[in-house]
């Protein structure tokens, strides 16, 4: 096991009505004014943003709005809410939303702190030093974002699509009602579902031995999300199976589930180039191409794959065959994407790539050939071709 640091700052208050507590918990932060910040009309049809606002209002907070963040979050709307919030005097922001609107958030608090361009910091150009204080409203379970150190966001410019991380734009609290993850539609349910254990499993495959305990979470995490996954696509009301999935979603990115490993994360890095240039859902792009991924990658450590086949999906160990032991895991957990409506190849997430496009994808992948992804693999553009080639 290696070497690590564990840090997990924020506060979760979690259950039902537990966005009734938004305007005290933003009180005790000791702020003057809140942006909240949120995404789709569906936050005011829903009555979810008048009730934080009364909350604010009841807890003597003043605030001001900011919504329209989409999938995918792009720079211009952070551009427009650091405007925002220079003008308005804000000194907290709160996000009402799911990762895109919680990473939207995450910007605009770095892009207060800093005198230069936010985009920076995404394009490795610089190092955050100080960032806004935040907290969030968790209404869709997938990213993590809510206890994690990372953010996501797209350039327009080019269509590039980048993540930061750093523990200072680490939420001061999380509010979670499972109840406000009832009226997702199934694939936005699925997606996050997907999310939530892509975040474990690149922390999983690992070639770090001496591992059981971090394993053994990580093996439960899956097994539950999965479970409880197909109860909530089955029943949208499910409330254990919302509060599962939720809970899991947190712990699955807050570093819980890779204590002591090194991740790998190419799949991440292989979506998000597919979510720059085709505006896809972030979990459906990474079932499409994780099982080419670890049909590229398996052989590094077969026993690895057997470990997942066996301990997650549920096969029999061919101790005979340990490599078909591996691949039918990979198949099982492909089966599994196809059970709960999640795409496994490009073509089923209905993307038609050309070989020009697949060639752009590596390319932009690798910085412009100047850096690999990966390790349990270390992979170079050429890899990382051979695997949106497979995904095809």
């Amino acid at each position: 096991m290696k070497n690590f640091s564990y840090y997990a700052p924020t506060r979760v208050v979690f259950g039902k009505d537990a966005q009734n507590q938004t305007g005290e918990l933003v009180k005790q932060q000791g702020c003057k004014k809140v942006l909240v910040h949120y995404g789709s009309q569906s936050a005011e049809k829903s009555g979810l943003l008048k009730s934080i606002c009364g909350s604010l209002d009841a807890a003597g907070i003043a605030y001001t709005t900011l919504g329209g963040v989409v999938p995918n979050p792009r720079i211009s709307k952070v551009y427009e809410g650091i405007a925002l919030c220079r003008q308005e005097g804000v000194d907290f922001i709160l996000a009402v939303g799911g990762g895109s609107v919680i990473d939207s958030a995450k910007a605009i608090a770095y892009g207060l702190a800093y005198d230069g361009d936010v985009w920076d910091f995404y394009a490795k150009k610089a190092q955050a030093s100080a960032c806004y204080p935040l907290g969030a409203v968790l209404t869709l379970s997938a990213a993590g974002s809510e206890m994690s150190d990372s953010s996501v966001l797209t350039n327009e410019d080019g269509w590039l699509k980048r993540g930061y991380s750093s523990d200072l734009s680490r939420c001061r609290f999380a509010i979670m009602n499972p109840e406000l993850t009832y009226t997702l539609p199934a694939y936005q349910t699925a997606s996050g579902v997907t999310d939530i254990m892509m975040h474990t499993m690149e922390r999983y495959f690992t070639h770090e031995k001496d591992t059981m305990l971090t394993d053994s979470l990580a093996e439960g995490l899956l097994r539950t999300v999965m479970y409880s996954g197909k109860d909530a696509l089955k029943n949208p009301m499910d409330y254990n199976a919302r509060a599962q999935i939720m809970w899991a979603g947190s712990l699955s990115h807050n570093g819980l589930t890779g204590c002591g490993t090194e991740g790998d994360w190419a799949c991440h890095q292989l979506e998000h180039e597919l979510g720059g240039m085709f505006d896809v859902a972030h979990g459906a792009g990474l079932a499409a191409v994780w099982g080419s991924w670890a049909r590229y990658v398996y052989q590094e450590d077969v026993s690895r794959f057997v470990q997942f086949a066996v301990n997650v999906m549920g096969c029999t160990n061919d101790f005979a065959h340990p490599e078909k032991t591996a691949v039918a895991g990979i198949e099982a957990m492909e089966d599994y994407f196809r059970n709960i409506g999640m795409p496994v190849s490009l073509r089923e997430l209905g993307i038609e790539a050309t070989e020009e496009q697949i060639r752009e994808l590596a390319y932009k992948c690798s910085y412009r050939d100047t850096r690999t992804i990966g390790g349990f693999k270390k992979l170079d553009r050429e890899d990382m071709e051979t695997v949106y080639l497979m995904a095809r």
